[in-house]
């Protein structure tokens, strides 16, 4: 018996089944035009969580990029943000990680999470220069952490794989240092978006 199942695509689209359909807080999306289906699909509390992750991420890395505020004032948005998302994942996911017995998962999440809002607030508030200056590196290798820890736990490819990625844009970012939060913010909410809209193998 192999550790992944290869039967299964790292990614193809949702298709609904009775263990699916069984799942708490299910969101439908069905949109029509009189009897032309321009779109369909469902999204779980796990998608749902990765939508609204990617929400967040793009106003914090944006701000960051563009706006001239302060870095106080974006470590407060930044935590604010930051604690809403983690307690609405620890909220939804909750159930998901039961049935799958892979609670640890969650909590390696959440702690990966505290781990940068603290590493990230005191870099701003105690002028840690080596922090500071490598914010996107830090928030893309805790991120690789927790989809490889994620990945192994549920036997997914999909997330391995994508933890490598974050893994890779690590070593691309001096290359385009000037826009590192953009480009950052905006891989980050990608995948995010790219695991909600698909089925992944080991779900």
């Amino acid at each position: 018996m192999t550790f992944f199942n290869y039967s299964q695509p790292p990614l193809c689209r949702k298709q609904p089944t009775k263990a699916i359909q069984e799942l708490e807080g299910l969101w439908y999306v069905n949109w029509e035009i009189g009897k032309i289906r321009l779109y369909s699909t469902f999204y779980t509390r796990v998608d749902q969580a990765c939508i609204l992750w990617s929400l967040l991420l793009l106003p914090i890395f944006v701000t960051a990029q563009f706006l001239p505020i302060s870095w106080s004032l974006q470590a407060t948005l930044w935590s604010i943000l930051s604690g809403i998302g983690t307690i609405a994942m620890v909220s939804w996911t909750s159930y998901w990680v039961k049935v799958r017995q892979v609670r640890w998962v969650l909590f390696c999440w959440v702690i990966l999470m505290l781990l940068g809002v603290v590493l990230t607030n005191l870099s701003i508030y105690l002028g840690w220069a080596n922090i500071l200056l490598n914010l996107c590196p830090l928030w893309l290798g805790l991120s690789t952490v927790g989809y490889i820890c994620t990945g192994l736990g549920v036997r997914s490819r999909a997330l391995i794989f994508i933890g490598i990625l974050h893994l890779l844009l690590i070593f691309i970012l001096p290359y385009i240092a000037p826009w590192q939060f953009l480009i950052t913010g905006s891989f980050m909410a990608l995948c995010l978006l790219l695991l909600a809209e698909f089925q992944w193998d080991g779900l």
